[in-house]
């Protein structure tokens, strides 16, 4: 079962990859969504019709994916000059086209569409894109992933500086340049927790392993530049393990409906000591999963 506020995110971000003719790893999410179980029927049959869309029009991109991704990664100057090109003839043949794009990102709610309206705006010139969205990210209510990938995309227009984000009762201080525009690009520690959670899920759990990568990409997403996010980077075992058991457990609990936190906290070593820091975890995960705590 998926939660309940992720659906809609996973139909954008396969649409996205879609888009971005990411066909392996569109592949891969639809046959992770087809395993979950209490979904409406007729969403296993538009995913099932997809997936055997994709493995008949494309057999060789879904055949080696990190080929694949190799020559998306030596193709990327090309693609992104053609994604400029692409802006500008949109420009040339209505010159209210940015200003739309800007309307969508920042007053329609999360979706496919402002997600890619955000990917446009990355290649638009003008000062005046910049000016509204460094404006605009700063407003408190704004989806923390929106906000996100609108840092992202203020970082692909060369913005520099630092905006000041507000999170609930938190001001962070942001700084554009720093913002990862990739997974490699965000230091180790985020990535070590995710390694902890492998070494307990890769073999036996492998829909809990998947999910939980999905889940931890979007989740630190929504916290990047927060007090809880530097407090993973201090990289010290104990916080790594308790992340990691906080993620597993959340994960666990929506694929099994079960809870079984003491086996959790045995399984990575979180001590009574740690226990408070460990709970405080989980319900930040499972408020931003919208779970019931």
């Amino acid at each position: 079962m998926l939660f309940p506020k992720t659906l809609d995110y996973y139909q954008i971000q396969l649409t996205v990859m879609l888009e971005s003719e990411r066909y392996g790893e569109a592949a891969e999410l639809l046959r992770f969504l087809l395993q979950c179980q209490g979904q409406e029927e007729r969403h296993y049959e538009e995913w099932q019709s997809l997936l055997d869309w994709l493995e008949a029009a494309f057999p060789y991109a879904l055949k080696d994916k990190h080929i694949n991704e190799l020559q998306v990664h030596d193709e990327d100057i090309g693609e992104q000059e053609m994604a400029r090109r692409l802006a500008e003839n949109k420009l040339q043949e209505d010159p209210e086209y940015a200003g739309k794009l800007l309307h969508r990102v920042m007053h329609e709610p999360l979706s496919e569409g402002t997600l890619l309206a955000l990917e446009q705006l990355s290649h638009f010139e003008g000062e005046e894109v910049d000016y509204a969205l460094t404006d605009w990210v700063q407003n408190p209510g704004i989806h923390p992933i929106l906000q996100f990938r609108t840092l992202q995309t203020l970082r692909r227009r060369g913005v520099q500086g630092a905006v000041e984000l507000k999170r609930g009762q938190q001001s962070i201080v942001v700084e554009i340049d720093n913002v990862p525009l990739q997974k490699n690009e965000f230091p180790p520690q985020i990535a070590e927790v995710l390694e902890r959670v492998a070494e307990q899920t890769e073999t036996h759990e492998p829909a809990l392993h998947y999910f939980a990568q999905e889940l931890w990409e979007q989740f630190i997403m929504s916290i990047y530049g927060s007090e809880a996010y530097y407090s993973i980077l201090t990289g010290e075992d104990g916080i790594l393990d308790l992340w990691a058991g906080a993620l597993h457990q959340t994960v666990s609990e929506t694929l099994n409906g079960t809870r079984n936190e003491e086996e959790t906290r045995v399984m990575y070593g979180i001590t009574d000591s740690m226990r408070f820091q460990f709970e405080q975890a989980y319900r930040m995960l499972n408020g931003f999963a919208g779970r019931p705590r």
